[in-house]
């Protein structure tokens, strides 16, 4: 005796419940990251030349361990940064202005003289370093 074969059905697949969740994590992923923005400083840095003089007539500042600043010889606090550096800024937009900075200075002394000469409008700044010593340059 032959039993007749049962016809499947076709096997249908809803996709619209599928799409529905891809979209919602989608949005959740959207709405739920940060997006932060930084601001950098853009220098235009020369190149260095061994043996290099910053030049006589170049505005110097000095960043000092102690959270103070010294510019023509006069020491500074930060406050009194902005006024001496606008008083220097003509003489600095011409010759440059050069900041030499302690290794024990903290970053954001540096960063702090960096901005104010942007906002001065001093586009010639260089950083000073000294050459490293033979015994110091092997020492981690």
């Amino acid at each position: 005796m032959r039993v007749p074969r049962r016809r499947r059905e076709a096997v249908d697949i809803n996709l619209t419940p599928l799409i529905d969740v891809v979209f919602l994590l989608l949005i959740f992923f959207m709405v739920s990251t940060t997006f932060e923005t930084r601001r950098a400083l853009e220098l235009e840095l020369p190149e260095g030349v061994a043996g290099g003089t910053a030049g006589a007539s170049a505005v110097t500042v000095v960043v000092t361990p102690d959270d103070g600043y010294r510019l023509g010889g006069r020491r500074l606090t930060a406050g009194q940064l902005a006024v001496a550096l606008s008083d220097a800024a003509p003489a600095a937009r011409e010759h440059g202005l050069v900041i030499e900075a302690d290794a024990r200075a903290t970053h954001a002394d540096v960063v702090r003289v960096l901005d104010r000469a942007g906002a001065l409008d001093i586009r010639r700044v260089r950083i000073a370093t000294a050459e490293a010593t033979h015994s110091e340059a092997e020492t981690p």
